[in-house]
């Protein structure tokens, strides 16, 4: 790894970028670092102008070119048991610890010094960068960007997002929707609990349709063994309800999420849902009039599937190194949001391992941040005129 890059990850890790809290600082390193090579940045902000995207291109402006693309944001390290600065870059045996060197601060100082190295050479395609903000939770910050970049005459060739896959070409990846539900019933004292409709107990109930659904899904469904969990998956995640125990509780609140793949449809599994959700409040409001279940759509994005034949996939063959292979993840990214959006083939492929994203003490090995380099630099050879 070059020293600038180094120094450029070492600013990166500096910044407390966790969702919570503004990236404007980091932004605006960026586009300065950028425009010491007259590389000039498009700022796309969020509504309270404390956090934002950012967009650059270097090279001819009128032939589709490659992005390279990014999440700013990181999970917090509160509450984790770090052994050194989370917002300190740590090099140590080989590795360089901090929050978000593995996801993703790594693969974005290597993009920069890729757009660095770029300006001083004659490019016949582009080579451009995107930056984004709340990837952590739910791809909200890139939908903003995707807006503005959907309206460009020329857009990409080839999307590059750089989550940690070992420099594995990950060419698919599974969809998420979050839901939650409300469920709710007839306040009573919990001596005359036969009389009334208990939340809980309706929660229960959907719980249930909820768990024969993923068994269904898994002896039924669409599967592709190319995942490690080769079936979309439904995970109840939270559940809150009651004020006391002497009260029949008249809400109950839950989350879930469905994780689905490519050929699976979010909306039809909700539509069914609430089907079943409507049985179960009819028969509810046989006891008492007062009994509903609402299911709301707290966030969503899309699967991703790239197939591995297409011309631009082919062609980051010739930048790998031996055993490079296509694999698929469970888990999301903004790739399909960019596949969706700008109708271009997207592979996710970045240096380090997702096994160590989101732990306290997260590092990513020099190694890996050498293959990440190699990669760029071939991949930026193949711009030049």
């Amino acid at each position: 790894m070059s020293p600038r890059a180094l120094e450029i990850l070492k600013r990166l890790i500096a910044f407390d970028t966790v969702s919570s809290e503004p990236n404007m600082a980091l932004i605006e390193y960026v586009r300065e670092l950028l425009a010491s090579k007259g590389i000039e940045s498009l700022i796309v902000k969020d509504e309270t102008g404390k956090k934002a995207n950012l967009f650059a291109s270097t090279g001819p402006r009128d032939v589709p070119g490659v992005l390279l693309s990014g999440h700013t944001d990181v999970v917090p390290a509160a509450g984790q048991a770090w052994t050194m600065p989370p917002f300190q870059a740590t090099l140590r045996d080989g590795r360089i610890y901090g929050r978000g060197t593995c996801d993703m601060k790594g693969f974005i100082a290597l993009a920069i010094d890729a757009m660095l190295n770029a300006a001083d050479m004659p490019l016949m395609r582009p080579l451009q960068l995107a930056l984004s903000h709340d990837e952590e939770i739910g791809c909200v910050g890139v939908r903003r960007l995707l807006d503005v970049l959907h309206l460009a005459p020329v857009r990409p060739f080839l999307c590059v997002v750089g989550e940690p896959t070992l420099m594995q070409f990950a060419v698919g990846h599974k969809g998420k929707a979050s839901y939650r539900t409300f469920c709710r019933g007839q306040e009573a004292h919990s001596s005359l609990a036969p009389r009334a409709v208990n939340a809980i107990h309706l929660a229960s109930d959907f719980i249930a349709e909820l768990r024969k659904s993923q068994k269904q899904i898994e002896q039924q469904g669409a599967r592709d063994e190319g995942y490690d969990i080769p079936y979309s998956t439904l995970h109840i995640g939270r559940i809150d309800g009651g004020k006391a125990l002497n009260i029949v509780p008249n809400l109950c609140t839950m989350e879930f999420e469905f994780r689905n793949l490519p050929g699976d449809n979010p909306d039809l599994l909700l539509e069914q849902l609430r089907e079943r959700a409507e049985v179960l409040v009819r028969e509810a409001r046989q006891l008492s009039g007062v009994a509903d279940i609402e299911i709301e759509v707290m966030n969503e994005y899309p699967a991703l599937e790239t197939h591995p034949s297409v011309e631009a996939v082919r062609m980051l063959h010739a930048f790998a190194e031996p055993g490079t292979q296509h694999i698929k993840v469970s888990y999301g990214t903004e790739g399909g949001l960019f596949a969706g959006r700008l109708n271009v083939p997207v592979v996710v492929c970045g240096p380090g391992s997702i096994e160590q994203a989101h732990k306290p003490d997260e590092f990513i090995d020099e190694s890996q941040m050498d293959a990440g380099e190699r990669f760029l630099q071939s991949l930026l050879g193949s711009l030049k005129q």
